[in-house]
């Protein structure tokens, strides 16, 4: 009986898991962007070939024309970024992130008001999307 328990606790246990959620630390690193995308049109690759994000925990630093730094909260698919220094000092964003086949996608919300549903930003001129792979990785 003990066995019989113990295993639909297990099933039921592993079930309840969220298998979508990614470990911050696994964001951890240098990433350089690849992609850009605001109000539904791409970036030239010449606004964005000296920019850089690097995420440490619950730490992130920027940088492009200037550098950002801040901190970031994860919960499950979506970030909660808080400017700390540099231009973006007390603001909040919100974003939607995935990690997948060693590319790190963030769709923000520059007005930080809701979680973008989506990985799209046509329409939504506050929304903007980055594709970043790690720096070292082709």
């Amino acid at each position: 009986m003990r066995t019989v328990v113990f295993i639909i606790l297990l099933i039921f246990g592993y079930g309840g898991l969220k298998h979508d959620a990614i470990p911050s630390n696994k964001l951890d690193g240098t990433w350089l962007p690849v992609n850009e995308e605001f109000d539904g049109k791409t970036l030239p690759g010449s606004t964005f070939d000296k920019q850089k994000l690097v995420i440490s925990d619950s730490t992130y630093t920027f940088t492009a024309e200037s550098v950002d730094k801040g901190t970031v909260k994860y919960n499950d698919d979506k970030m909660d970024i808080y400017g700390k220094e540099g231009v973006n000092a007390g603001k909040h964003f919100t974003a939607l992130y995935k990690f997948e086949n060693d590319l790190l996608t963030i769709c923000y919300n520059l007005k930080g008001d809701r979680y973008p549903e989506a990985f799209d930003t046509k329409g939504k001129p506050l929304y903007f999307l980055c594709v970043f792979k790690r720096e070292g990785f082709k």
